[in-house]
């Protein structure tokens, strides 16, 4: 028993399947003997070979299990690689990087956030230091510094209801300098400072002749009088300042420049029988003025009131695209006029008009204020005795210069003249039977309304 010490079947790398030893491919030479195997092949050293025949039924099975034919269609060698491992191509490496420092930046943002937000260290955007808050008197914000303290605001409440204008400060007893058209109808009347105080208030004294009034109030101390300048020094183009509460908006500030000087102006007229109408030989600015100006001054470069704003005027009512506010056309009192007239208010209650003593012919069309061929109630168109009388005025005379200024109707000579002070002296240009004759005329004295 000792040839069959070997059972295990024959090494699959060389083996054959039976029957197929004389099988070879043409042309290939068979298997070359080793050293004492017998001719024909046989077991490596050390074994020996077991011939089919021999084999037991389960050495044989497992014989043809496991034969591998070297010789036949498939591959000499099979190399067992293992499992592919999954991998990651470059597109994903990339994509990956990417959302992972996407999904670090957003965190760490927020976690910056939150930990400023939970600091205790305080944001501060850049921004410049705090300047001198000074300006130059003679800048905007100068003049308005200056003025709004004496500037004021008037509550009306009246019969036809309430409304809002503006006042000055005159003087340090309390005395506010306003239009007529303010307080004509009050019943009562609160004065608001621009500190917001507000206190109220008692009339002194009106004129609807020149649209103006004063008011007063008592118990306020550290009162800021305005100064007053002279209107006569004004001229177009100069710089102003308004200063009012346009719809209840108090210490508006607006500025322009003067437009126009001696621009004949009429406003009023509500009764019916002119004895409310206003005259005025007005300063024509564009600085903005609308409802609520009425009142307040308008100021000249030094801070100093050479106006008191008291008209605008509006597009045609019948004008479909009418601006209801200012279009940059107001219109003010010279304070030279105002000063006068507040002046006697304060004194009086009652102001006085300059006057020619004639009667006009408002209905004339022609250039010129003609003088009437009568009188009211059929009294002579010339008092006797009058400024005109003495200057040699005559009815039917057409008056075309005052001071050599060109008059266009009977409007505009009433404005001259009130533009003057009852006894100031005037030349007059007056047209009779078509010749031009020069009189000169001192202005008397009339009460106003």
């Amino acid at each position: 028993m000792a040839d069959r010490q070997q059972t295990d079947p024959a090494p699959q790398w060389w083996s054959r399947p039976e029957g197929t030893a004389d099988g070879r491919h043409e042309g290939l030479p068979g298997p070359r003997p080793e050293a004492g195997d017998p001719v024909g092949g046989g077991a490596p050293a050390g074994e020996t070979h077991v011939p089919v025949e021999d084999a037991s039924p389960d050495q044989e099975a497992t014989a043809r299990a496991v034969r591998y034919d070297p010789w036949g269609e498939q591959p000499l060698h099979v190399v067992d690689r293992g499992r592919d491992r999954p991998g990651f191509r470059l597109w994903q490496v990339a994509a990956l990087s990417a959302g992972t420092a996407l999904l670090a930046g957003g965190i760490g943002g927020y976690l910056g956030v939150l930990a400023e937000r939970q600091s205790s260290t305080r944001l501060e955007l850049p921004q410049s230091a705090v300047a001198d808050q000074g300006r130059a008197p003679g800048s905007v914000a100068g003049i308005a510094a200056t003025a709004l303290p004496g500037v004021v605001t008037l509550h009306v409440r009246g019969e036809k209801g309430s409304g809002t204008g503006t006042g000055f400060v005159l003087d340090q007893q309390g005395h506010i300098l306003t239009n007529n058209h303010v307080v004509a109808d009050a019943r009562e009347m609160a004065v608001t400072f621009s500190t917001g105080e507000s206190v109220t208030a008692r009339l002194v004294g009106r004129d609807s002749g020149y649209d103006l009034a004063v008011v007063k109030v008592s118990g306020v101390r550290g009162l800021r009088p305005l100064s007053l300048g002279n209107s006569e020094n004004v001229k177009v183009g100069d710089p102003v300042v308004a200063i009012g509460a346009p719809f209840d908006l108090s210490n508006t500030v607006t500025a322009g420049i003067i437009s126009a000087t001696g621009r004949p102006v009429t406003a009023g007229g509500d009764k019916g029988d002119g004895s409310d109408i206003s005259y005025v030989d007005a300063l024509q600015t564009d600085a903005p003025i609308n409802p609520g100006n009425s009142g307040g001054p308008l100021l000249d470069a030094k801070a100093h009131v050479v106006g008191i704003n008291s008209a605008i005027r509006g597009a045609d009512k019948d004008d479909p695209t009418r601006q209801g506010g200012s279009i940059g056309l107001g219109f003010a009192i010279p304070i030279n006029q105002g000063k006068r007239v507040a002046e006697e208010l304060i004194r009086t209650g009652r102001a006085t008009h300059p006057v020619i003593g004639v009667t006009l012919d408002m209905d004339y069309t022609g250039d010129g204020a003609r003088v009437g061929d009568k009188g009211e109630d059929g009294k002579p168109a010339v008092v006797a005795g009058g400024p005109g009388a003495r200057a040699g005025i005559k009815p039917g005379d057409v008056i075309t210069k005052v001071d050599g200024r060109r008059v266009r109707g009977g409007d505009e000579l009433i404005i001259k003249i009130r533009a003057h002070r009852p006894g100031d002296p005037l030349t007059l240009t007056v047209l009779r039977e078509g010749r031009e004759r020069t009189l000169e005329v001192v202005l008397g004295s009339a009460n106003g309304s």
